[in-house]
């Protein structure tokens, strides 16, 4: 397990990691699940941040967890079709020369934006990012750098142009929000990026058992 990476300790001085908690991942069944190794900042932010999201920019969980009846988050397995299509229709545009299979996605949302890695090399850490927009005119852009200094940049605005459909994230730092704060404050009628009231409380079950400790 990696359990601290520079580029995740530079995005701790961005984004505080107060609410994370460390997924503690198997990390041989998720090479054994992938077929390969997944980068070690990603493995770093699972152990510093764990799977949550910062507003609605989701970090999937590598694998789900066993024997529960509600999955609060999405994961790799969740996004990796679409983002493979995705690909097959347009991603030749990036000129990579590469397959659908090597692309592998890592987070989602900001108005329906799929982020993954090109795995164009044998070292994860090597993967850049590559991001569908679905607003964004070109869809595919890639970038030379991983998913912890991605957001990172992305936060600072540090890119040429925003990568995504959405502005609430370009050039602004929003709270990180672990799965099962998101969990506690959609059972206690609250928003779960913000934590304010909801308006919506009465649409939501009243029955403990939802709770997924």
């Amino acid at each position: 397990m990696v359990s601290s990476h520079p580029d995740v300790e530079a995005l701790t001085r961005v984004l505080p990691a107060a609410s994370g908690v460390d997924e503690a991942i198997d990390w041989d069944a998720v090479e054994a699940e992938w077929g390969t190794r997944l980068p070690s900042d990603y493995q770093a932010f699972m152990a510093t941040y764990g799977c949550g999201a910062v507003w609605d920019l989701g970090i999937l969980r590598p694998l789900l967890y066993k024997g529960r009846p509600t999955q609060w988050f999405s994961t790799i397995a969740d996004e990796t079709p679409t983002i493979r299509h995705l690909w097959d229709e347009s991603g030749a545009a990036l000129g990579t020369g590469l397959g659908a299979d090597a692309v592998l996605p890592w987070g989602n949302g900001c108005n329906g934006c799929l982020m993954g890695w090109l795995m164009n090399s044998p070292d994860p850490d090597q993967w850049p990012v590559v991001v569908w927009a679905r607003h964004g005119y070109p869809s595919w852009t890639l970038h030379a750098c991983g998913m912890a200094a991605f957001l990172r940049r992305l936060m600072l605005a540090e890119f040429d142009a925003n990568p995504l459909s959405d502005d609430t994230l370009w050039g602004n730092v929003e709270p990180f929000v672990h799965w099962r704060e998101a969990q506690r404050r959609h059972f206690a009628g609250l928003d779960t990026i913000t934590g304010e009231p909801d308006p919506y409380v009465d649409m939501y079950p009243a029955d403990p058992s939802a709770f997924v400790a």
